[in-house]
């Protein structure tokens, strides 16, 4: 069975499927291919004449034939009699199926279509059972241009494989061009979506003939969609152009969330698993990938998939409402530093209770066994009948399993193998995003297969698991200072004798075989510090750090260190401030080693590069209220005719933090000669509080300590003189 990595539809309806051989990849095409979508009645109650709209659809000169065919319309319905409509090209099955409610003479809401909105080269692999995973590896060249060279229709700097070329357009295409033939590769890599589109029109405007990047000859390149900015769960996000190169994947390293996040070899097994081509499978969401998972789960099954979700509520008391709109469970971490900390972990909780507890759409709340009450305070029936999301899930679950054993396999030899290593840790990364989305996207609006019942008994599941490991483990000799949701943090209870507590790997045991999901001890830690709220004595849930037992190394979460944001420069210090606490346990030395960066900032020699800070911008320019360091940054940007999107990154230096004008910053691509050194003392300052504060210091102290270090150094200098 051919197994074509990249798929390529043709304006004339042809298709093209290309197969990695050892040799090269080789096209096979295709002369007919009709996709398929289907019309029906929204539920059995409506009246629908399916005849009648057969009948007008067989008149459009887009339709190749109609049939009427059984079909289910969901995982709780039989088969129904259903309208499949075949169309001449992909493009028109949208507009086709758009017309099903122009071309019908029924009451709103009677009618839905199915089976619409699939990705092209996906919708290709389902309906004629394609498995896209290439039978041979795969071969890739980089494309990458600076930022500063975005904003023209032409290129003065490139770089081609990790070499950079300069000059001339004609230069630069060559360049381009040689690497092409020379590499023939299967995957393009780029940094910015518009790199296709700008050579072929520097290859035009210079009069460059031959220029070509595509492997068919007919095509150079297609337009698949538009740039666009969206919103999901908060965060603004841009999707720049997308376009496809016949006979080459196409990976843009602006618009990737898997390739970006793990690694090729992690893109490939998710390839495998949800029958979507390399160059969509880049492109994808967490939850557009499990969609199709699910998709081809429905899709055995026999169960169209609805174009718009209309899954109504369940009818519940109010008192059912209350407790099921709850999250996972919690225990507020105990601020301060605590000593001998474990941390416990339920493997992979949220779909592993989705498949020990059988919570699925189709099966919760079930007619069938309507008077038991399966999920805890809640009272919701599971069904008996295996629901289709743990035939989905247990899968990769399993998977994931096989592939964390085999990388401690590795880890384990004297001789681990990188490359080995590499790919396991990318295809682990992979399936870990996959199984974290899976609890939420069943309570979002718009998944093609979900249910808020579903989200609210996991929530119920997993809260009753949390408690009772709380409660053995405490019975067992054992304090809990901090738990969310699936981790538990436990150090032995002072009140305790030795011999009196139970040994933790045997209870950890104990509570897996009862909850029946496996309770992994996932470290060891000297010590343990949870950070308070700001402006708040209370903890803060995901802020802490801590020293791991028996190795050089800290587990750090919430604090500066982690986040996106923060400038090299502050990071290393507060990386040194926490080796200088893990040493010493005195803020006195943690003070040292501010003082000592805060003199190196305002001597100026604190290199530029390292006080880059980089934010997400999260709507156009003109629609801040604020003058913020991202508008300043922006308006530099716009000063540059450097177009910077909502959902991108901007990437600057505090130059004059007192400014409200563009000049209050710089962008890192330009010649930066000062900074604004009391700007980054105050970063520095927050950094080194949230290394202090779990031990009662907030900012006002440190700088209180501060000024009394630096009137000693004044005093002791004025002495010698």
């Amino acid at each position: 069975m051919a197994m074509p990595f990249a798929i390529d539809f043709l304006d004339n309806g042809r298709v093209l499927e290309w197969e990695a051989t050892p040799d090269g990849a080789v096209p096979t095409e295709r002369e007919e291919y009709t996709p398929r979508f289907y019309v029906a009645a929204r539920s059995p109650e409506d009246d629908i004449d399916l005849t009648a709209l057969q009948t007008q659809y067989e008149r459009h000169p887009d339709v190749v034939t109609t049939e009427v065919v059984t079909r289910r319309l969901g995982f709780r319905r039989d088969d129904e009699r259903v309208l499949a409509v075949d169309v001449n090209h992909i493009d028109r099955v949208t507009t086709l199926a758009r017309q099903a409610y122009q071309l019908r003479e029924y009451p709103v809401g009677d009618l839905a279509c199915f089976n619409v909105d699939f990705s092209r080269e996906f919708r290709y692999c389902l309906e004629n059972d394609i498995d896209p995973t290439p039978a041979n590896e795969l071969s890739t060249l980089q494309l990458s241009v600076p930022v500063t060279e975005t904003s023209g229709d032409t290129y003065g700097e490139l770089t081609v494989a990790g070499e950079t070329w300069t000059g001339p357009p004609e230069d630069i295409l060559t360049a381009v061009q040689t690497a092409i033939e020379t590499q023939d590769p299967d995957i393009l890599v780029r940094s910015t979506s518009e790199i296709i589109p700008t050579l072929y029109k520097m290859a035009t405007t210079t009069g460059v003939d031959g220029f070509t990047l595509s492997r068919w000859p007919e095509v150079d390149y297609q337009q698949l969609a538009s740039e666009s900015t969206y919103a999901s769960y908060g965060q603004v996000g841009h999707s720049p152009a997308r376009y496809n190169m016949p006979g080459r994947a196409i990976i843009d390293k602006s618009n990737t969330f898997f390739y970006g996040e793990t690694n090729l070899d992690g893109v490939l097994d998710l390839v495998s698993r949800s029958k979507k081509p390399v160059q969509e499978l880049a492109w994808a969401s967490i939850g557009n990938v499990l969609t199709t998972i699910q998709i081809g789960e429905a899709h055995d099954r026999g169960v169209l998939v609805p174009w718009n979700s209309w899954r109504h509520e369940f009818f519940k008391p109010m008192g059912t409402f209350h407790d099921a709109d709850r999250g996972g469970f919690i225990f507020a971490p105990e601020v301060g530093v605590h000593e001998d900390v474990h941390e416990l972990d339920f493997s992979s909780l949220y779909p592993n209770i989705i498949c020990t507890r059988n919570v699925s759409p189709d099966v919760i709340r079930c007619e069938c066994h309507r008077d038991r009450d399966d999920v805890p305070v809640l009272g919701y029936s599971v069904c008996d009948e295996r629901g289709y999301l743990v035939d989905v899930l247990q899968p990769i679950i399993d998977a994931r399993d096989e592939i964390k054993a085999a990388i401690r396999r590795e880890q384990q030899r004297d001789d681990p193998d990188e490359d080995r290593l590499e790919e396991l840790e990318g295809r682990s990364g992979a399936l870990k995003w996959i199984l974290v989305a899976c609890f939420g996207y069943q309570g979002f609006s718009n998944a093609k297969f979900g249910r808020i019942e579903c989200h609210e008994a996991i929530n119920a599941y997993a809260r009753e698991i949390l408690l009772a490991a709380k409660q053995r483990l405490e019975s067992g000799g054992w304090r809990v200072v901090h738990g969310i949701v699936d981790s538990i943090w436990v150090t032995p209870d002072p009140d305790i004798d030795d011999d009196d507590r139970e040994d933790l790997e045997a209870l950890a045991t104990e509570i897996t075989e009862t909850v029946e999901i496996r309770l992994e001890h996932e470290a060891h830690y000297d010590w343990v510090a949870f950070v308070p709220q700001r402006e708040s004595d209370a903890g803060a849930l995901t802020k802490y750090f801590g020293k791991v037992a028996g190795a050089d190394d800290f587990k750090v979460r919430g604090i500066e260190v982690r986040q996106r944001s923060t400038p090299p420069f502050i990071e290393k210090v507060q990386r040194d401030c926490l080796e200088q606490f893990d040493a010493t346990r005195s803020p006195d030395t943690v003070i040292d080693s501010l003082q000592d960066a805060v003199t190196r900032l305002h001597a100026g020699t604190v290199p530029i590069e390292d006080l880059v800070e980089r934010n997400r911008v999260s709507k156009p320019l003109e629609g801040y209220t604020q003058n913020t360091q991202n508008v300043a940054a922006l308006k530099r940007a716009r000063n540059q005719d450097l177009a910077v999107h909502p959902g991108q990154d901007i990437e600057y230096v505090v130059v004059d933090d007192k400014k409200t004008s563009r000049e209050r910053v710089a962008l890192t691509h330009e010649e930066i000669e000062t900074y604004d050194a009391s700007y980054y003392e105050t970063q520095l300052i927050r950094a080194v509080e949230s290394v202090l504060s779990p031990l009662g210091w907030d900012r006002t102290e440190i700088r209180r300590e501060l000024a009394e270090v630096r009137m000693t150094e004044l005093t002791a200098f004025a002495d010698r003189e």
